[in-house]
C-alpha cells in the first residue's frame, strides 16, 4: 500500500451510523449489550472477592465502556491523540483486570481492542495497536497454541474485514449524497429552463401583440394629423384594441400550449392566413404532433411574417408552405405584389431578429429576404 492508505483515516461516512440497517444497529447494540452484562457478570462472580473489590471491578468496567464510547467519538472526529490515549486507557485496564484475576473480561478487553483499532484508526497506527493488544491476548490465553494463533488470525481478519465493509458503505454513502446533489442541481437547471422557456413565449407574444398595435396607432396618429374623418381614426383605434385583446388570448394559448393544450398547427396557419385576401396554405409531407417548442416557433414566425405583409406589403397575396420531413419542419412564407404601407419605414426588424434566436435555440434556422416576387421568410427547426 502507498502511503496515504497507511496515514489515510477511514471516513466519516464510514464510522458513522448513516446508511446501516435498523437491524443491523439493533443487533450491534446487542452485542454491545451482551458484552457489558458479560464483563459485569464476570466481575462479580469472582470468587473470594470482597465488596470493595466487587466495587472496584463494576466501577472498572464502567470505566471501560466509558472510555469505548469516548473511542468512538474520538475516532469519528479524526482525532489521533485521544484516540490512541482512550485505547490506552483499554489496554491498561485489560492489564489491571489480569493482574486482579479477572483473566476473561481481559482477554475480552484485548480482542475488542485489536478488532476496534483496525476498524476505525489509520492502519499506521492501527498495526501497532492491534499487534499489543492480540499479542497480549496471546500471552495470557490459556489455550493451546494452535488455537491461539487461530483466534489472534481470525480476530486481526476480522478486524480488517470490517474495516473495509465500513469504507464501501462510506463510498456508498457519499455516492448517495453526490447522486441526490446531482438531481436537485438538474431540477433546478430545469426549473430555470423552464421559467426562461415562459418568459420567451410570452415576450415574443407581446412583442408581437404590441408591435401590432403600434401599427394601428400610429397610422391613427398619422390619420389624425392630416385631419381624416373620425371614423378612419376610429376604425384604427378600434383594430388597436383589438390587437391588445388577441395580444391577451394569444398569452393564454401560449402558456395552454406549453401545457400541451395545443390547437392543430394546420388550423392555426389557416385562421392566421384567412383575414388576408388570397392567402393560401399548404402542407405536404406526412402530418404529426410536434414538441411544445418547436410548434410554438412555427406559430411566432408565421404571426411575425404576416404583420411584416400587414406593415409593408398591404393588400399582397400570402403563399404559407408547411412541409414535414423526416428530421424537421419547415415554414416558408411568401408575399407577392401588395404596396408598402403608411407605417413601413417604422420598426427596426427586431421581431424577425427575435424569431431567428428563438430558431438558432432550437438548432434550426430562419431566413428573410426578398426574392424575385415579394418577401419569403423561411424557417427550418429539427424535430
Amino acid at each position: 500500500m502507498n502511503e496515504n492508505a497507511w496515514t489515510r483515516w477511514p471516513s466519516r461516512e464510514a464510522l458513522s451510523k448513516d446508511g446501516v440497517s435498523r437491524p443491523r444497529r439493533l443487533l450491534g447494540r446487542a452485542i454491545r449489550a451482551v458484552l457489558l452484562g458479560l464483563l459485569l457478570w464476570a466481575a462479580l462472580r469472582q470468587d473470594g472477592i470482597s465488596l470493595w473489590g466487587e466495587a472496584a471491578a463494576v466501577a472498572g468496567v464502567l470505566l471501560a465502556a466509558g472510555a469505548a464510547w469516548g473511542y468512538f467519538r474520538a475516532t469519528y472526529a479524526h482525532r489521533l491523540l485521544p484516540s490512541l490515549a482512550l485505547v490506552a486507557v483499554l489496554l491498561a485496564l485489560a492489564v489491571a483486570a489480569q493482574v486482579t484475576g479477572f483473566g476473561g473480561p481481559a482477554l475480552v478487553l484485548w480482542c475488542g481492542c485489536g478488532i476496534l483499532a483496525l476498524e476505525r484508526l489509520p492502519l499506521a497506527a492501527a498495526v501497532p495497536v492491534t499487534s499489543v493488544a492480540l499479542a497480549s491476548f496471546a500471552v495470557f490465553n490459556k489455550d493451546v497454541w494452535l488455537t491461539t494463533a487461530s483466534t489472534v488470525a481470525g480476530l486481526a481478519l476480522a478486524g480488517y474485514v470490517a474495516r473495509l465493509d465500513s469504507e464501501a458503505r462510506g463510498n456508498a454513502q457519499r455516492l448517495l449524497v453526490q447522486e441526490r446533489a446531482a438531481r436537485e442541481a438538474e431540477a433546478e437547471s430545469a426549473a430555470l429552463s423552464e421559467r426562461a422557456r415562459l418568459a420567451r413565449e410570452i415576450h415574443d407574444v407581446l412583442a408581437h401583440s404590441l408591435s401590432a398595435q403600434m401599427v394601428h396607432l400610429e397610422a391613427a396618429r398619422l390619420l389624425l394629423e392630416r385631419g381624416a374623418s373620425r371614423e378612419q381614426v376610429l376604425e384604427r383605434v378600434v383594430a388597436a384594441r383589438g390587437m391588445a385583446r388577441d395580444g391577451l388570448t394569444e398569452t393564454r394559448q401560449a402558456l395552454s400550449a406549453l401545457r400541451g393544450e395545443l390547437t392543430p398547427l394546420e388550423e392555426f396557419l389557416t385562421d392566421l392566413v384567412s383575414v388576408t385576401d388570397g392567402g393560401e396554405v399548404t402542407v405536404t409531407g406526412e402530418r404529426r404532433a410536434l414538441p411544445a417548442e418547436a410548434s410554438q416557433a412555427v406559430r411566432r414566425v408565421a404571426q411575425e411574417a404576416m404583420t411584416n405583409v400587414r406593415k409593408h406589403a398591404q393588400g399582397a397575396k400570402v403563399r404559407v408552405r408547411l412541409d414535414y420531413s423526416d428530421h424537421q419542419v419547415t415554414l416558408d412564407v411568401r408575399d407577392k405584389g401588395g404596396r408598402p404601407g403608411e407605417l413601413a419605414a417604422s420598426g427596426g426588424g427586431y421581431g424577425l431578429l427575435g424569431m431567428r434566436e428563438r430558431a438558432e435555440l432550437l438548432g434550426g434556422s430562419l431566413d428573410a429576404g426578398p426574392d424575385e416576387e415579394g418577401f419569403v421568410v423561411t424557417l427550418k427547426v429539427p424535430v
